[in-house]
């Protein structure tokens, strides 16, 4: 990095968001949902890995999605999101108040260019990198400069590095990293590489935000503080949010809705108090008691 950059760390710039949505499933009022899944299904050779899921996902909202291991969850979130060619259904996707568009057959960059972002089930971090150089890098897809412009270092190069550097900064104080922001990644304690990829994934600037099981391998207060961030992360940014979580008491606490999916299906969905009493779900998931 620019010995200019690391000067100018100690007084960031930043530019936050407010929050652009009301907390509601519903479809009403003629509000879009921001995420539309209709249908989809996925093959890999004679398995049916997904079949005829339905989810929306409305501006503003925190929905979970979760069921056993092997359900399809991940499927989904690689479907959605450019990584795997859904076989059947569609995906209509959308900024509140903007044109929707059509996610299908478009490539995972674009997809995240046009306002979607994950964090991955296994991290991927560049451990060689610094905690700001990662989230740097998530500022790509929303920068301009060409090769020329980083050969020359022309005016409108700097003054765009300088703003990626500002912002990387600004997001590592949103999730509690500002102070390890020249330490590499891979020396990071693995709540705190969890909190950088999200910082990464936020770097692009996403309306709909997809969280794989973020909270994995963490301790109790580590739980506690990236349930807080999610709850900033909806109600300062207004990021509508979509997780796939194993924590059930972070789910059911965090969530405005829950979806829930087994060998490839929706078996349910509704509010967590809902999904806390169905018997199908308490079959498939929650564990059936031995009474019962």
């Amino acid at each position: 990095m620019h010995s200019e950059n690391k000067a100018e760390m100690q007084n960031p710039t930043s530019a936050r968001r407010k929050q652009n949505g009301a907390h509601s499933g519903s479809q009403n009022d003629g509000v879009q949902p921001v995420l539309s899944v209709k249908s989809l299904s996925k093959n890999f050779g004679g398995l049916r890995a997904l079949n005829d899921v339905d989810m929306h996902i409305m501006p503003g909202e925190i929905v979970a999605l979760i069921g056993p291991n092997g359900a399809g969850k991940t499927t989904f979130f690689n479907c959605v999101t450019g990584i795997y060619l859904p076989t059947e259904g569609e995906v209509w996707a959308g900024r509140q108040g903007e044109p929707h568009k059509q996610l299908n057959n478009i490539s995972p960059h674009h997809i995240t260019s046009f306002g979607l972002a994950r964090t991955f089930q296994n991290i991927r971090l560049f451990s060689s990198m610094t905690v700001l150089e990662n989230v740097m890098v998530g500022r790509h897809c929303r920068t301009k400069s060409n090769v020329l412009g980083a050969i020359f270092r022309n005016p409108a190069s700097r003054n765009e590095e300088q703003e990626t550097v500002d912002r990387a900064y600004a997001l590592l104080e949103e999730v509690g990293l500002q102070d390890l922001w020249q330490e590499s990644a891979s020396n990071l304690p693995y709540g705190a590489q969890r909190r950088l990829e999200i910082a990464r994934a936020l770097a692009t600037d996403p309306f709909l935000l997809f969280l794989d099981e973020p909270a994995a391998g963490m301790n109790p207060q580590e739980t506690v503080e990236l349930k807080k961030l999610v709850l900033r992360l909806r109600d300062k940014l207004g990021i509508s949010i979509l997780l796939i979580e194993h924590d059930m008491g972070m789910v059911m606490s965090l969530s405005d809705r829950i979806y829930v999916m087994e060998y490839g299906s929706r078996i349910a969905y509704g509010k967590p108090e809902d999904i806390r009493n169905n018997p199908q779900v308490i079959r498939a998931y929650l564990g059936e008691s031995d009474d019962a």
